[in-house]
């Protein structure tokens, strides 16, 4: 019985030294895996403001070019206005004299 008590005594030795070990692991597991979470978590709040940050530039790019767009618009519709005047006048004072020409001797 004294030999069967000592390999007893020893297994469950063994059994609880691997039990620590399999606990000492599994607490090693949660640790690299909360500071994976952590991790994961900074690398997504970086890249959501890197997000904003190219978004807000964008719309800042849009509105410059949809500004310079309305202003060359604006400026081709002003020349081609005037032109649309100058060539009305011109037509006015032609008709004008025709019509001098036609009433008067």
């Amino acid at each position: 019985m004294d030999v069967s008590s000592k390999v007893l005594n020893e297994l469950a030795q063994r059994e609880a030294a691997l039990d620590a070990q399999i606990e000492a692991a599994r607490e090693e597991a949660r640790q690299v895996i909360a500071a994976a979470e952590a991790q994961a978590a900074q690398i997504m709040q970086q890249a959501e403001a890197q997000a904003r940050q190219m978004s807000a530039e964008h719309e800042q790019k849009l509105s410059a070019e949809v500004g310079q767009i309305r202003e060359t618009a604006g400026a081709d519709a002003r020349t081609q206005a005037q032109a649309t005047r100058d060539l009305a006048e011109d037509k006015l004072g032609h008709a004008v004299e025709t019509i001098m020409r036609a009433v008067l001797p």
